[in-house]
Formats: C-alpha cells, sequence, structure tokens
C-alpha cells in the first residue's frame, strides 16, 4: 500500500514547481514518524501531567502534517516549509514538557523520543527540499 499510496503522491507532485525531484522514501518516513508521534503524544497525554496540553497539540500538529503530505494538490514549496518548520516547533516544545518527567514516567520519556524522531524526519524533508531547490 506504502508504494502504491507514493507512487499516487509522487504523480501528484510532478505539477508542484521544485518538488518533482523529492526522495519518496524520505517523505514516507517522515509521514511514518509523524504517524508514530502523534500515537505518541496522544497516549502521554492521558496521564495527565503538566505537559499534556503539549502533547495534545503535537498530537494535532503531527497528524496535520502527515496528512498534508499525503495531500500535495494546493502545497507550495513555501507552505510545505512552514508547515514542516510548525510541526517542528511543537515537537521541539512537547520534547522538552515530557523531558521533565522522563526520569519518573516511562510514557514521557517515549512521547519525548518520538519527538525528537518526528523533528529529525521533519528536518530531512526541509533538507531534501532546499536540495531539490
Amino acid at each position: 500500500m506504502d508504494s502504491m499510496m507514493m507512487g499516487a503522491m509522487r504523480s501528484n507532485m510532478m505539477s508542484m514547481p521544485d518538488m518533482a525531484m523529492m526522495d519518496m522514501s524520505v517523505m514516507q518516513a517522515c509521514m511514518d514518524a509523524c504517524s508514530a508521534c502523534e500515537q505518541a503524544c496522544t497516549v502521554c497525554s492521558t496521564q495527565m501531567m503538566d505537559c499534556s496540553p503539549a502533547c495534545m497539540n503535537c498530537a494535532d500538529m503531527c497528524n496535520t502534517m502527515m496528512r498534508s503530505m499525503m495531500r500535495m494538490q494546493g502545497m507550495t514549496p513555501a507552505s510545505m516549509m512552514a508547515m514542516l518548520d510548525a510541526c517542528i516547533a511543537m515537537c521541539q516544545t512537547c520534547m522538552d514538557e515530557c523531558m521533565q518527567h522522563a526520569d519518573s514516567s516511562e510514557v514521557c520519556k517515549m512521547c519525548a523520543q518520538a519527538c525528537q524522531a518526528c523533528m529529525d524526519a521533519c528536518m530531512a524533508v526541509k533538507n531534501m527540499m532546499m536540495a531539490a531547490a
């Protein structure tokens, strides 16, 4: 299914300026990291710790980023960069909050790790976009 979806996305991206050279495996890795981060943040938010609001916001941002990447029509490189920057910023905020509880909560530790992985994946997409421009 992933390869079929990536094929469909590749054809949609051909109409976007500077996006035809995008590596679909990097895009897929970012969507997977966003999905994993959304799930980790959702679980973490149920612990009702101080990080819960940041976790809920991060889960929503990761879901929005993933869905935006799946629906490339209407996306421009500038709007994609802005979305990636917003996702990175929200993951950083959530990770910082969760790290305050990581020693006492395995769930917060897992959430912080998922946030870091999501930030890394979003940065890989940004770097790929800058190289393609």
